[in-house]
């Protein structure tokens, strides 16, 4: 098994489980879709993305010749998306885009303080201007209305 067929048969598979748990909406039509009908498409896509990269894959290099001196960064990097996961409701947007890319930038990619602050605050509160604010999706604000 090559690192490209792993990652193909991967993307189909994601693409599988999302169609699979889109059948809890309804689909709607082409003139007036339901809310599966994006997830449905997108998860559409993502198959045939996957098969592309399966069937093209054969020369990349075999998953066991693949190195795991990064394993340190999956870890800090899994860790920080299952904080988001966890934080989002409870601390709400801003606070927990805020210590995910903090951590992120400070802790991980060691990069220096004025830049890191610079770039969590900018994420943080930009990000959260433009969804919340100006395309009016609603995000959690948390105890304290951040």
């Amino acid at each position: 098994m090559t690192t490209d067929r792993l990652a193909g048969a991967t993307l189909v598979l994601m693409g599988i489980v999302t169609i699979w748990q889109s059948r809890a909406f309804p689909l709607g039509s082409l003139r007036r879709p339901g809310p599966a009908y994006m997830p449905v498409v997108l998860a559409i896509l993502l198959i045939a993305f996957g098969v592309a990269v399966y069937v093209m894959g054969s020369r990349a290099r075999g998953v066991a010749e693949v190195g795991w001196h990064e394993w340190r960064h999956a870890i800090a990097i899994f860790t920080a998306c299952a904080f988001a996961a966890w934080g989002l409701e409870r601390l709400g947007y801003r606070i927990t885009m805020a210590v995910v890319v903090a951590f992120l930038i400070l802790a991980l990619e060691r990069k220096g303080w004025v830049l890191g602050l610079a770039v969590t605050i900018v994420m943080a509160w930009g990000s959260f201007y433009v969804f919340d604010t100006l395309l009016r999706v609603p995000l959690p604000r948390g105890p304290f209305g951040l």
